[in-house]
């Protein structure tokens, strides 16, 4: 490890394997803010969401047989996507290591498994663990001392998926202009149905077997906490969660997957007219539900499979609309509203390139 990490207090690597990642974020201690009072303090402007953070349940019992479903459906799809970037990146990325940067915490499995496929292909690949906060900006301490240790040329930010394209504007915001990233930083996802990222195994929204568990898929690490006091973006150990751990057997799994693929077909970055068409397709639908619900803030509105199901979990949804009831991809999507009380509403091609969106419900209702 680089003296320049030396000097950083992190967390290490959570639940990881040391060699899989490097969290570049501070421990911290904050009180868990109730769900409810979370929610009203972001929509009211009190509070950013990334200064307070809900306590992490467990997940139920029908929650872990719904994930270890989607794991045994898609497991061997995620597998094959992973190895379809890995090459796109050995190819897209000549000379030197591979350094990759995954956005905590959807970003981190997905990350975890790249650095692995690189490794296979004989590439050398480090992969580190960082913030990006919407609205707000990248970890600035954590970015500085990869491209100190590593240099941005072969620098590849990673993320589980997109939904809207915040994280991708979020990026592209805080580095667009830095001349370290020739061409603009370079964002690696498995699913894209926006269009918003560099680089994309599909444009399909699926249900990402890793995208419907938090800590316990993700080194058991809370979402990135916004620092108070400057410094590394922070974040909290989730130890009450340890014995629902299932970080490295997922790798493990998708792993062993993987090793098992024959030849796959390099993933290739979107040419401008798929771009276009898919961010045309995203936003139109948005802009339709945002008339439909009267919603100003598109905060409020949390399209596709992973972000709708997360919304449920983490926010107070007011609606859900899927494209399919009867889709398997939405189990559990349908288990969290049914047990959170909310009408489930089903309106086909409406949501065009989503199978499923959550509404959050607004604090002036």
């Amino acid at each position: 490890m680089s003296d320049v990490f030396n000097a950083l207090h992190t967390v290490g690597s959570g639940s990881y394997l040391a060699d899989d990642v490097h969290f570049l974020l501070q421990p911290c201690q904050i009180e868990p803010t109730d769900v409810a009072e979370k929610e009203r303090l972001i929509q009211t402007n009190q509070k950013h969401y990334s200064e307070m953070i809900s306590r992490e349940d467990a997940p139920t019992d029908i929650h872990i047989t719904l994930y270890e479903r989607a794991l045994k459906q898609n497991g061997a799809r995620m597998a094959a996507d992973v190895q379809a970037l890995a090459e796109a990146l050995n190819t897209g990325c000549p000379g030197g290591a591979v350094v990759l940067v995954s956005f905590v915490r959807a970003g981190l499995p997905l990350g975890v498994l790249l650095r692995r496929a690189l490794l296979a292909l004989g590439r050398e690949a480090y992969h580190y663990g960082i913030s990006i906060v919407r609205d707000r900006d990248i970890d600035r301490v954590a970015l500085e001392a990869i491209i100190t240790a590593h240099g941005a040329d072969n620098l590849i930010f990673v993320d589980g998926w997109t939904g809207k394209g915040a994280i991708a504007g979020e990026l592209q915001r805080s580095l667009g202009d830095d001349p370290r990233f020739v061409g603009g930083p370079r964002m690696v996802v498995l699913a894209d149905p926006c269009g918003h990222a560099w680089l994309a195994a599909s444009a399909e929204d699926w249900v990402i077997p890793s995208g419907i568990l938090g800590a316990t898929v993700s080194g058991l690490v809370s979402r990135s906490i916004w620092p108070a006091d400057g410094g590394l973006h922070g974040c909290m150990r989730c130890d009450h969660l340890q014995a629902f751990d299932v970080t490295r057997a997922f790798v493990d799994r998708i792993e062993a997957e993987r090793q098992q693929l024959g030849p796959v077909t390099a993933a290739v970055p979107w040419s401008d007219t798929q771009r276009q068409q898919l961010q045309t397709a995203a936003t139109g639908v948005v802009s339709t539900l945002a008339n439909r619900f009267g919603i100003t803030n598109m905060n409020r509105i949390k399209p596709g499979i992973a972000e709708a199901t997360r919304a449920v979990l983490r926010r107070v949804p007011e609606h859900v609309l899927v494209r399919d009831k009867n889709d398997s991809d939405v189990r559990l999507l349908m288990h969290l509203t049914e047990r959170a009380g909310v009408t489930v509403e089903e309106v086909g091609d409406a949501l065009g390139p989503y199978r499923a969106v959550t509404i959050i419900r607004s604090v002036n209702q």
